[in-house]
């Protein structure tokens, strides 16, 4: 596993939390996707197509990623007790889908592992305890 990084689900203000945190600790933004950059792969409703469907920034040798909630899909989910995902980040498909498996046998998938338009093959699980998870290899050609 190449790491674990906090993942931030907001009610529709991700960006300006972002920007308020990469003020207060001096950070950077590394990548900012909204939900229209899905292409139509998405089905998202028109008033949260410019909202933020993938923040990654970083301050003081730290990560955080950050999403905000489109309520129309169970994956993405900004209600309180449910507004941080473990995110794991993987270099070896083949460990990353035999972890997605073990976890789901005390979990649901809430998105299935799959290739996605950004080049990454994806998926969310939230397991029995109540804790959410995110997979994600990189399948880009290198």
């Amino acid at each position: 596993m190449k790491c674990l990084s906090p993942y931030l689900m907001f009610n529709g203000n991700c960006e300006e939390a972002i920007n308020f945190y990469i003020e207060c600790f001096g950070g950077e933004l590394i990548n900012i996707m909204r939900y229209s950059d899905s292409k139509g792969e998405m089905e998202v409703p028109d008033e949260h197509k410019n909202k933020i469907m993938h923040a990654h920034f970083s301050f003081n040798n730290n990560t955080l990623m950050a999403s905000d909630d489109i309520m129309s899909a169970e994956f993405t989910t900004a209600q309180e007790g449910s507004n941080v995902h473990l995110s794991l980040s993987y270099e070896d498909l083949d460990v990353m889908e035999k972890d997605f498996r073990n976890l789901l046998k005390r979990g649901k998938a809430t998105m299935d592992l799959q290739d996605t338009f950004w080049g990454d093959r994806f998926g969310m699980i939230k397991d029995d305890f109540g804790m959410f998870w995110m997979f994600s290899c990189s399948i880009k050609k290198r």
